[in-house]
């Protein structure tokens, strides 16, 4: 077992510490920021998405439809419908949850997690502050990164025919 189906398998049971700290890269509070109450979010979200989104939950691994997504378009954020990749960065990462090597310009806001112990770079929508999920080192070119993320916080909005 390598170390990402470990720290996978781990995320999955909640091991770990909250965020305790933001790095540098963190977003400044954009002007169409989307701040709503718990119980809005909950009427707004499905339990999962909620999960994920509001509580910083992951989802099973193979769970997502969005793993075979291969049409041209956009995803979005599930919480407030912000951009966040284009169909172009995405990729097979053969993690089992849909991966980007690129996000859309302004798209995301980063903290440290350190839920695992070791810290990891964990992303939110910029806009909802809703979580994503996690960037790696080890993606493809051009950026080297990959952006896994939870794909029960993205809906694709498929391109104009």
């Amino acid at each position: 077992m390598n170390r990402r189906q470990i720290m996978s398998l781990l995320s999955l049971f909640g091991l770990g510490a909250k965020v305790t700290a933001a790095s540098a890269t963190d977003a400044v509070a954009r002007p169409d920021a989307l701040r709503l109450s718990e119980a809005a979010w909950k009427q707004r979200l499905s339990a999962a998405a909620f999960r994920v989104l509001r509580q910083e939950g992951t989802e099973a691994p193979g769970s997502s439809a969005l793993n075979a997504e291969k049409r041209k378009g956009v995803f979005h954020c599930a919480g407030c419908d912000l951009p966040l990749f284009s169909s172009d960065a995405k990729y097979d990462s053969g993690t089992g949850w849909p991966s980007f090597h690129t996000p859309l310009p302004g798209a995301l806001a980063m903290k440290t997690d350190f839920k695992l112990i070791l810290p990891r770079t964990e992303y939110h929508c910029a806009r909802c502050e809703g979580h994503q999920g996690h960037v790696f080192d080890d993606g493809p070119r051009p950026s080297g990164k990959r952006y896994c993320n939870n794909g029960v916080a993205l809906k694709f909005v498929p391109a104009a025919a």
